[in-house]
């Protein structure tokens, strides 16, 4: 085995293949842009070289870079992770030029998996049964549009040289077809080089079912099971699990032998995934081929107990495969969620921002984390904006689900919008709970996810006010410390007064929702009411209730808070950043601020245009200036973490302007058009 490995990549999949190589003997170098100068896989690998600016284009994508960086460093071996060159026959075939192993698959299996429409034709040949569609050459609009009348709608667009749900998309009617496919070839353009796309029958109520395969350089090939990784969004994966709930011991064969002689047929070495779409009667259809390890890969391990990474770098260094098919166990059931900075009120849109706190699970017996950042790290705009991955093993389904429930609300995550109470509401789901499971479930449980999380309770209003009079509290305890007269009755953070008691109002904000809370401290020690305790009488809507907490540090970065309010106990956690709360409860989280209430004129008294959801790349403007538009009419188009978000009109009217010109760069707030509502 090689004695150097370069990763030449970022995030989680580095930081895991640095530990595997350690536990090796194997000294690792990684490599960053300058936006990841101070990124978790370059604090943990044994050297760290920098390869350009933050831009994956100028950096991570820039195997001339990557190859000069192995040079220089000694380094033997290549192991890519996934996503940028992972898949790139180019940067496999230069590995291979200049004497460095690439730890993946030959460059032509690369090249015979990497244009769909090519695959397809392959796997016909192979006998892998194929989802009725176009998957050829010819890419005029309007022959492909014939193609998607033939194949009878919906159909799917596909990016040929595509993964990771960019450039994709779903088209129900054929008069929104040409729109569609110009969006998806413009993503795939961005996201791949390669505008090329298939056309595919879109398969009602599917699952997508793979199947992870494995291959060395001696001719042998197997599979290890399947993952079901139904649960998506946007072409997404969201939750991933192993082994694929319902699968009979006949099905998952034949899938099995089918995703082998997928691999079979091109020469396979190393990992790879064979993705399947599934319809409700249970036939199979081959999707593609990943060439590489797959984000979900840490199921698989969990129900097999194996080391994917350990076994790629064995293969890569011409190690026969270390178990043979018959051989592979599979015991009980794993899931894996994935945590993004991302808000799902907000259509996912990806967050910003610095992790003030990164509270994951402890790693424990079942539960796994595979993360790329901790606390004090950023987010950034420019990459993937993931932030860990959260896998639980069970006995069995039942007990791996309960085991993701309790991980999910031991989770605290403060800085970024995520997507953690989001994924407590999913796991919960009838549709999920019960494995009802299909690429639309998030859809069809959109009343559960999103609608009726919207109410904030009573008890997260007081919890935040009393979060924030602790806090006071605490301050004030520090400053009187510090003044010749500490016991002062003026230093006393309760409001005293000669002649009475202070009642003070804060007005509160979450989302949409605003809450007047009366504050009154109680004087005196109540029942259970220790010295050094705070109580404080809180009124909201007319409503009463006595708040009492014991005084604290207030000012960690997350604490524990502990009140009774009224009768009820509640144990919460808390962050506190200036006037912004987060709040942890009852397994769920929320974001509380203080209302500026000398702000007396709202953002939408001051007109203007439509603002950018988030810092991102102009990339089309898609109506003519003084064009006259209805509402929902799409105006510009922003790429933001390797996606495309589409601003529409918020109203009928009248565009009189853009602001920026496509391939500007644009802040979060920034406002995009000028756009005059009800104009004739």
């Amino acid at each position: 085995m090689f004695d150097k490995l370069l990763i030449a990549n970022r995030g989680e999949i580095a930081c895991r293949v640095i530990a595997t190589a350690r536990r090796l003997g194997i000294a690792t170098v990684a490599v960053y842009s300058e936006a990841d100068a101070g990124a978790r896989h370059v604090r943990l690998a044994d050297e760290a070289v920098c390869i350009g600016p933050a831009a994956a284009r100028e950096s991570y994508l820039d195997m001339n870079r990557i190859l000069a960086t192995v040079r220089d460093t000694g380094a033997q071996a290549v192991h890519p992770g996934y996503g940028f060159l992972s898949e790139n026959a180019d940067f496999a075939r230069a590995c291979q030029a200049a004497g460095i192993v690439f730890v993946g698959p030959p460059v032509g299996a690369i090249e015979a998996m990497g244009s769909k429409s090519a695959s397809k034709a392959l796997m016909d040949q192979a006998g892998v049964p194929l989802t009725p569609g176009y998957h050829g050459d010819q890419q005029d609009p309007a022959f492909l549009a014939e193609q998607a009348a033939r194949t009878g709608y919906p159909v799917l667009i596909k990016a040929s040289a595509g993964g990771g749900g960019k450039g994709m998309r779903r088209v129900d009617r054929p008069e929104d077809f040409a729109a569609a496919l110009a969006s998806c070839q413009r993503e795939a353009r961005n996201a791949f080089g390669d505008d090329r796309v298939l056309i595919e029958r879109y398969v009602l109520k599917p699952r997508h079912i793979e199947i992870q395969v494995f291959g060395d350089t001696q001719g042998n090939v197997i599979h290890l099971f399947e993952r079901d990784c139904s649960v998506q969004r946007r072409h997404q994966k969201v939750l991933e699990e192993a082994p694929a709930p319902g699968m009979t011991a006949e099905r998952r064969r034949r899938m099995g032998e089918a995703a082998v002689n997928a691999a079979r047929a091109v020469g396979y070495v190393g990992a790879g995934t064979v993705e399947f779409i599934v319809d409700s009667s249970g036939d199979f259809f081959f999707m593609e081929m990943n060439t590489r390890l797959q984000v979900e890969h840490p199921v698989t391990e969990m129900i097999t107990g194996l080391d994917l990474v350990e076994w790629q770098l064995r293969v890569a260094s011409g190690e026969p495969l270390p178990l043979t098919q018959e051989a592979v166990p599979m015991r009980g059931h794993a899931l894996e969620a994935r945590l993004y900075a991302e808000d799902p009120d907000k259509g996912f849109l990806p967050s910003i921002g610095r992790l003030s706190v990164c509270d994951l699970p402890a790693r424990a017996d079942g539960v796994r984390i595979d993360a790329g950042v901790e606390a004090g790290d950023e987010i950034t705009p420019h990459y993937d904006p993931m932030i860990a991955k959260l896998i639980v093993h069970g006995q069995d389904r039942a007990q791996a689900l309960a085991r993701m429930r309790q991980a999910l609300a031991a989770t605290r995550i403060v800085g970024v919008a995520n997507n953690v109470d989001f994924l407590s509401r999913l796991v919960a789901t009838a549709s999920f709970a019960q494995a009802d499971l299909d690429t639309a479930l998030i859809e069809r449980e959109h009343t559960a996810l999103f609608e009726g999380s919207r109410t904030v309770p009573g008890e997260v209003w007081r919890l935040a006010s009393l979060a924030w009079l602790r806090d006071e509290a605490d301050t004030a305890a520090r400053a009187a410390r510090q003044c010749s007269l500490p016991d002062s009755p003026w230093n006393s953070p309760d409001g005293w007064r000669a002649n009475g008691t202070l009642t003070r109002t804060v007005v509160l904000q979450s989302g949409d929702q605003t809450c007047e809370v009366a504050i009154e401290a109680v004087k005196g020690h109540g029942q259970g009411q220790a010295p050094g305790d705070l109580a404080y009488t809180l009124t909201i809507g007319g409503e009463s209730m006595v708040a009492r907490l014991r005084s604290g540090a207030g000012n960690a970065a997350a604490s524990a808070l502990a009140a009774q309010i009224g009768d009820r106990w509640l144990q919460a956690s808390v962050a506190l950043d200036g006037g912004r709360c987060q709040l942890f409860v009852d397994g769920r989280s929320w974001t509380v601020t203080r209302a500026n209430t000398l702000q007396g004129v709202s953002d939408d008294e001051h007109g203007g245009g439509m603002v950018a959801p988030m810092p991102g790349k102009v990339i089309a403007l898609l109506a003519a200036v003084g064009a006259v538009v209805e509402k929902g009419t799409p105006l510009i188009v922003l790429e933001a973490m390797k996606m495309e978000h589409t601003i529409q009109a918020p109203a009928a009217g009248t565009v009189r302007g853009f602001r920026y010109a496509v391939g500007d760069q644009v802040a979060e707030g920034a406002e995009l058009v000028d756009f005059e509502a009800g104009a004739a």
